[in-house]
């Protein structure tokens, strides 16, 4: 929290330097409902893949004050045969696992070095909670993409998402 909070007095001292500042710019904003566009995996050898299917969904909101949430999914997923998540059986689990990206915390741009950071709080997966995940972006209009240069597979992958604002 400590950590987010000086980057926020870091955008508002720059806001209030004189016009013609080279910090004075206006700072782009996340602020808005995203819905997801691509969820890919780049691997080493340079081809790239739709790691959440062909057609992934997701969202990401985030707030005025930098809140966010993320879900991903690939769709479909496997039903339990129960009918009971507490009694699914072990490749029920694992899709439910491997088939979802869901986390929420602080997200703030670094406009300088290009980076999207998010501060997460609590995730799907436990080993990104309490963790500041540090990522290139590249945000033009209601388009965003950021790359994942070690993503939560494990197996030197990149994850690749792309966004597309939505507009009422």
């Amino acid at each position: 929290m400590k950590k987010y909070l000086h980057c926020r007095l870091a955008v508002l001292l720059a806001m209030s330097l004189p016009p013609g500042s080279a910090l004075a710019m206006p700072m782009p904003s996340l602020t808005g409902t995203w819905e997801l566009t691509e969820a890919d995996t780049l691997y080493a050898d340079g081809h790239r893949v739709h790691g959440f299917g062909d057609h992934p969904q997701g969202r990401m909101m985030v707030d005025g004050e930098g809140r966010y949430v993320i879900e991903i999914y690939r769709v479909p997923g496997m039903n339990f045969v129960s009918g009971n998540k507490a009694t699914g059986t072990e490749a029920e689990f694992r899709d439910a696992m491997m088939r979802n990206s869901v986390h929420y915390g602080h997200v703030m741009l670094d406009t300088v070095h290009h980076h999207i950071i998010f501060d997460v709080e609590h995730a799907v997966f436990p080993n990104w909670e309490g963790k500041r995940q540090v990522r290139d972006y590249m945000l033009e209009g209601d388009r965003l993409s950021y790359q994942v240069p070690a993503s939560s597979t494990g197996d030197g992958t990149v994850a690749i998402s792309e966004w597309r604002r939505l507009r009422n």
